[in-house]
């Protein structure tokens, strides 16, 4: 998960490096989504394995809300600090938390309600000093990004209830991610990336399919709790990297709120997986 962490962050700043030099959004989502379509296919094809998926109804909705996020998310992290834009897209399990508050039942609880309070604070202290008057747009639809990657995370849940294998779930949304690109092609053109623009649109696709495949590996064989919890190194690794290459800094009040983000989704994936161990078989 840690290697999963390091390489999504590197896809992050391949996505801010990319818009820097002329690749244009539907770019660099099309280069996000062909290598994970190209290579999965041919692993199907060799092996044998049927691409017919188990619920059409549920890939569809994960894959509108997943292509969705992903939208947003690159708009964000085009115009954002990286490590803004990275802590706005790791909100997911604070709206699934929000979501348990409101339709939870039994479900709401006082950890969950600390959770959201946290997180909802730690986003505003994020905000504050990191955003110029020109970028809260930018910095909502990050928001919105975190808030549809909760609907696909969902979903996603669903799926490995039903017994859709993971390699089928990241084929069908990397097709879905292709076709979305395509569309926003048609729309706003090829772009004028230079060389540097297409070599970091390779990196893009690159670093976000070794990033997918170490992901399914560790919550495939690893402790889900450490996992979901490794996962937020991600916003260290942006940070770090968003000081070395762009100059970033963040004050006090954004790394307190970078701090709090992180423990409010800790807070929310140790409660989620804690009843889950609860419920009986």
């Amino acid at each position: 998960m840690l290697l999963a962490s390091a390489m999504f962050a590197i896809m992050g700043s391949f996505v801010k490096l990319g818009t820097e030099h002329g690749a244009s959004l539907p770019q660099v989502v099309l280069f996000r989504g062909l290598p994970s379509v190209v290579l999965l296919l041919i692993w199907a094809r060799a092996a044998r394995q049927s691409i017919v998926p188990t619920s059409w109804r549920l890939h569809i909705w994960r894959n509108v809300s997943g292509v969705t996020s992903m939208w947003l998310g690159f708009f964000a992290l085009s115009h954002l600090p990286l490590a803004t834009a990275t802590s706005l897209n790791y909100t997911a399990p604070l709206f699934i938390a929000c979501w348990m508050l409101g339709w939870g039942g039994s479900q709401r609880d006082p950890v969950r309600i600390a959770a959201v309070a946290m997180g909802f604070l730690g986003v505003i202290a994020v905000l504050r000093p990191s955003i110029n008057g020109d970028q809260w747009l930018a910095a909502l639809l990050g928001l919105g990004a975190g808030a549809m990657s909760a609907i696909a995370m969902m979903q996603i849940r669903q799926l490995g209830r039903i017994g859709e294998p993971e390699w089928r779930t990241v084929l069908f949304f990397s097709v879905a991610v292709c076709v979305s690109s395509g569309v926003g092609l048609g729309f706003e053109g090829w772009g004028t990336s230079d060389w540097t623009g297409y070599g970091s649109l390779l990196g893009v696709g690159v670093a976000g399919l070794f990033g997918q495949l170490a992901m399914t590996r560790a919550f495939g064989l690893g402790s889900a709790l450490l996992t979901a919890a490794l996962q937020y190194s991600t916003i260290i690794f942006a940070a770090l990297i968003g000081m070395g290459f762009w100059g970033d800094r963040l004050d006090g009040l954004a790394w307190a709120g970078v701090a709090l983000i992180i423990s409010a989704g800790l807070l929310s994936v140790w409660r989620t997986m804690r009843e889950s161990r609860a419920k009986p078989a």
